[in-house]
């Protein structure tokens, strides 16, 4: 009898918030794409191509970013074939550069436009990464000691590689930029920023 309360209470409880998520409007993705555009009116043409999604951006808007199991697989894969490793084989570059390029916010801006330097990794908007910077996002994780925590290995240097370049690969639908597969970053710049997370030098890890 007890139980039976307890659901019932349950249902009345949960009853309201179903009937609202039903009674839900659809979106319309068109209505959606027309006000994006049209928020940005003096949008140079070299955005334009921005206002498109691409095919793993449609599936994780439709799915809202949590696809089932068969699309992430599909998405994984797609993003995979699209990384591009250094000719030299060399995964580690100069982690200062790294460091440089981690604080660096430039690009892809209407203010950047046309651009007068190299793009930046804008990598402290997201992460934690030394104990001297105190300004820094939350919403990856802190990377202090990361590559110190796994013994600076190849696999997890690679790993670290793959996941600047086209972090979809690893994590679908995942908040970080495309920044390799979307050449908002040089394969040399991504190096230098596995450096900086990798590299036993690196305040990183210290």
């Amino acid at each position: 009898m007890r139980n039976l309360a307890l659901v019932t209470a349950a249902l009345v409880l949960v009853g309201p918030f179903a009937a609202r998520a039903a009674d839900k409007p659809a979106v319309d993705p068109a209505k959606v794409d027309a006000a994006v555009i049209a928020a940005f009116p003096t949008a140079p043409p070299e955005w334009h191509s921005r206002f498109v999604q691409d095919e793993t951006m449609k599936e994780c808007s439709l799915h809202e970013n949590s696809p089932p199991k068969a699309v992430a697989d599909a998405i994984q894969k797609r993003e995979r074939a699209r990384i591009e490793y250094p000719a030299d084989g060399k995964l580690v570059g100069d982690w200062k550069e790294g460091e440089k390029l981690a604080q660096s916010g430039y690009g892809l801006r209407f203010t950047d436009y046309p651009p007068r330097r190299v793009n930046g990794g804008n990598c402290y908007a997201c992460h934690q990464l030394t104990k001297a910077e105190v300004s820094y996002g939350t919403i990856g994780p802190s990377l202090l000691g990361y590559g110190k925590v796994r013994n600076f290995s190849e696999a997890d240097t690679k790993a670290v590689y793959e996941k600047i370049y086209d972090a979809q690969a690893a994590y679908p639908c995942s908040n970080m930029p495309r920044f390799g597969a979307n050449k908002v970053l040089t394969v040399d710049q991504i190096k230098d920023l596995v450096a900086l997370v990798m590299s036993p030098e690196s305040p990183v890890n210290k």
